[in-house]
């Protein structure tokens, strides 16, 4: 994950290093997902998450293009 302080310094890095654009979440997208995924990390009781229940994760925060799509 690379971060950049806005949309001008994501293309200048990406011409610069020759690298294609990838998904680009804003910061509150980020803390969301943050926020969401993490919720229950410290509980004694965590345990990894099934794929379904980390899609449903993902769709609760709007992460819902194919890029987000995960296969079982």
């Amino acid at each position: 994950m690379l971060f950049f302080r806005s949309e001008e310094h994501l293309d200048a890095w990406l011409a610069a290093n020759k690298k294609p654009r990838g998904y680009v979440l804003s910061l509150e997208q980020t803390w969301r997902l943050s926020k969401a995924w993490y919720v229950d990390r410290r509980e004694a009781s965590w345990r990894p998450r099934a794929a379904d229940e980390a899609q449903t994760v993902l769709d609760s925060v709007g992460l819902t293009d194919d890029f987000w799509r995960l296969k079982p």
